[in-house]
């Protein structure tokens, strides 16, 4: 099995979410990744939200739920966290893996924001019911 993590950065005074673009796949998703070897989701997140965003977690994150990603593989499952606690320390600059990045107002997500992301954000704000689906 694999399993991978993903994070709903949440900017409560702005009512925002960070979304990045990746430059090897298209649309705008929420920043995440793989679980390495001897790593634990928690460090993968941490480590996943500092490589994509330049932020770091100042507080305890939320685990909102676990989806099957039959996208990826027969066996892939992602872990979905919501952070409300964090600290970004620069705008997180364009690289060979993050081609855009920032936060976004929840009322005006780009046009390009991806099915799942999408999914995931309106499970945690409009109260839709969780897909056990990525």
């Amino acid at each position: 099995m694999t399993f991978g993590v993903r994070g709903l950065v949440y900017d409560r005074e702005k009512n925002a979410v960070f979304l990045i673009r990746h430059t090897y796949v298209p649309g705008w998703q929420l920043p995440g990744g793989g679980v390495e070897v001897g790593e634990t989701a928690m460090q993968a997140l941490e480590r996943e939200l500092f490589e994509e965003g330049v932020i770091e977690i100042t507080g305890e994150p939320v685990l909102k739920s676990i989806h099957f990603n039959r996208q990826a593989s027969r066996r892939d499952h992602v872990a979905f966290y919501l952070i409300e606690s964090f600290r970004q320390a620069a705008p997180k600059l364009p690289d060979r893996e993050i081609a855009e990045a920032g936060f976004f107002p929840l009322d005006a997500l780009p046009q390009a924001t991806t099915p799942a992301t999408r999914r995931r954000i309106a499970e945690v704000f409009s109260a839709v019911p969780v897909s056990p689906d990525w």
